[in-house]
């Protein structure tokens, strides 16, 4: 079951870029002991399922809390109690604008850590159950981040260094410059389609046993193991 229904995703159309690949690619180029901070929202669920986890202490977030904006500052914390490890932080566009301030504390005290913002110019989360259970009937989801505000600029603002990917290249070549960077904070904004969604999944009001593995699809849980 586990090898059948690993984590996996579909390609981006047009060469746009995949929020779960960025995440991925984001823990194969970083250091090994690196600690990683999540917001809450698909991107929560991306970097549990695509980052590799195998260093006891090195993975935060709010679990079940559901604290949204808790990314940067638990980041902050996690780089001032470990000065010369490295430190990202995942978080949404939705989530990063509720704390992003702090990074102005980063960067007047010396705190360089790593912001990864995965722009889906959307509320993902809420967007994905109003795409599966209210008919794609979208209400005060759909962000205009893709123009407003401009992530990299806004992170210049506050003294940290701004970057953006908008493809595989750029993906790649921005996160090699963003672990290059230890002098300063810094944000990457990396551009994805507002699509992807996070299987598996449990819907509202159901059991764990009716999760379901992908759109209409659930585990064959009859099926003989041999």
């Amino acid at each position: 079951m586990k090898a059948r229904y690993q984590p996996r995703w579909e390609e981006a159309p047009d060469g746009q870029l995949s929020p779960q690949e960025v995440i991925q690619r984001i823990g194969q180029l970083s250091p090994p002991d690196t600690i990683y901070a999540a917001g809450v929202g698909q991107h929560q669920m991306w970097a549990a399922h695509f980052l590799p986890h195998e260093q006891v202490g090195k993975w935060i977030n709010s679990g079940g809390a559901g604290t949204m904006g808790f990314c940067v500052p638990a980041a902050m914390g996690a780089k001032v109690a470990n000065p010369d490890t490295t430190v990202w932080g995942i978080d949404g566009d939705g989530c990063f604008q509720m704390t992003n301030q702090e990074l102005v504390t980063c960067a007047i005290n010396n705190i360089p850590i790593k912001i990864a913002v995965i722009n889906n110019n959307a509320l993902g989360m809420v967007r994905q159950w109003q795409s599966l259970f209210y008919e794609g009937r979208y209400s005060n989801t759909d962000l205009k981040t893709e123009s407003v505000p401009n992530f990299p600029l806004l992170a210049e603002a506050m003294g940290c260094v701004g970057l953006r990917a908008t493809n595989e290249q750029e993906m790649d070549d921005v996160i090699r410059q963003a672990l290059e960077i230890n002098d300063r904070p810094l944000v990457v904004e990396f551009v994805v389609h507002k699509d992807a969604m996070v299987w598996p999944m449990v819907p509202a009001g159901t059991s764990n046993d009716e999760i379901r593995v992908a759109k209409d699809m659930a585990p064959q849980w009859e099926e003989e193991v041999l």
